[in-house]
């Protein structure tokens, strides 16, 4: 049977969901909703996305449509999906999960009871040498980690001009960097070491405090608005340093900034052993550096027939043909639509497709670094009032 698919919130991310279900070849791009018939007409012509719907309601109403790509803002992710949800429909959203730690929550608990897919574009799990990472720690080829730490770092806010409704936290949430991009990091961090952030101690930043609201809302990484109305004062951080530990023992640290000249898109991951390192490189994702103490370093670069088993199959070009962001977010939504095909039970769910519950999971963790911060930049522990409760056994 050939899937039909349906989008709410055809903004800037719409574009790439779209692309990748199309290089699918095996699900069919049924229609979208937007704010209004008007505009999602405007860009179902744009996109060559079919049917445009009044609303989601209407989008989730028809029987054609199996699987809903929740790409709408923030705090409208939680009302989106719970109505997928509720409708029966498979739901692959956008992060974060939901504007809150208390929507996040909900949703996770209604997807887990629920026999459909629940889906977190966590993308950055879809690159070949990621999974190779994963791969190479799990098999103790760095031993027993040490050290994890990097870096998301952007400038598309760094003119005051510049403004997105993620700054607005009615619309973005509390946080804007750490729930933006650090939430990609701290995945990143989580799946590639098969270790848990236990607690946090996070310093955040406003490096712009005041920005030109523009009369009609720019996309995201369009630039500096031409006109502006107002001017309005911004809350949420654009700048932030977390250190953090670990569950295995490591510590680690990583900073997140969209204010800093010259950084496009630049995540880095590099995790350190007893016995050695690996770091990648977003902006360079066709090499995994290898780091060695008495013998030379070596860069991997990607190619299938050197790869991992298990990260193979998210390598598609001989080695010498550059694989990027685009092939990485398809590696993600192919996943899904394997997962939604096997019926969606738990077990069929392949190994790197992050779910609600990782969702819900990074919650946890911006709502922590907030916390510190807000309490003058202490420790917080990471705590999980769904976390299976774990006996322990007394000596003698």
């Amino acid at each position: 049977m050939k899937l039909g698919m349906g989008l709410v919130g055809p903004g800037f991310i719409a574009a790439h969901h779209l692309d990748a279900v199309r290089r699918l070849g095996d699900v069919e791009v049924v229609g979208i909703a937007g704010s209004s018939l008007e505009s999602a007409k405007k860009r179902a012509r744009e996109l060559n996305a079919g049917q445009a719907y009044a609303g989601y309601r209407e989008l989730l109403a028809d029987p054609a449509i199996h699987v809903i790509h929740n790409t709408t803002p923030n705090h409208l992710h939680r009302e989106v999906s719970l109505a997928a949800l509720r409708a029966g429909k498979h739901v692959i959203s956008d992060k974060p999960l939901a504007a809150t730690l208390q929507e996040a929550r909900e949703l996770y608990e209604v997807a887990r009871d629920g026999n459909l897919a629940h889906v977190v574009t966590f993308n950055y799990r879809g690159y070949p040498l990621v999974q190779q990472a994963r791969a190479m720690i799990a098999k103790g080829k760095v031993g027993n980690t040490v050290f994890v730490h990097g870096c998301y770092l952007q400038d598309w806010l760094t003119d005051e001009r510049a403004y997105t409704w993620r700054l607005d936290p009615k619309l973005g949430g509390n946080s804007s960097a750490l729930g933006d991009i650090g939430s990609h990091w701290c995945d990143l961090a989580e799946h590639v070491t098969g270790a848990r952030i236990t607690a946090v101690l996070a310093d955040l930043h406003t490096v712009v405090p005041v920005r030109e609201v523009p009369a009609t809302s720019a996309k995201a990484f369009s630039g500096a608005a031409k006109k502006s109305t107002q001017q309005r004062k911004i809350s949420s951080e654009d700048l932030a340093t977390v250190l953090l530990r670990f569950d295995n023992g490591a510590r680690g640290c990583v900073t997140v900034g969209q204010v800093l000249p010259g950084h496009k898109n630049d995540l880095r991951l590099e995790v350190n052993g007893r016995e050695g390192s690996l770091a990648w490189r977003q902006e360079q994702p066709n090499e995994l550096w290898l780091g060695h103490h008495a013998k030379p370093n070596k860069v991997l670069t990607r190619d299938p027939a050197l790869l991992d088993p298990t990260a193979r199959g998210y390598a598609h070009l001989p080695a010498g043909h550059p694989e990027a962001w685009a092939d990485a977010f398809r590696n993600v939504i192919a996943d899904a639509y394997a997962w939604i095909r096997s019926g969606a039970k738990p077990k069929a769910k392949p190994p790197a497709l992050p779910t609600f519950a990782d969702g819900y999971r990074n919650s946890l963790l911006v709502d922590a670094m907030l916390k510190s911060h807000a309490a003058g930049g202490v420790w917080q522990p990471i705590e999980d009032p769904l976390a299976p409760t774990r006996t322990t056994r007394k000596r003698g």
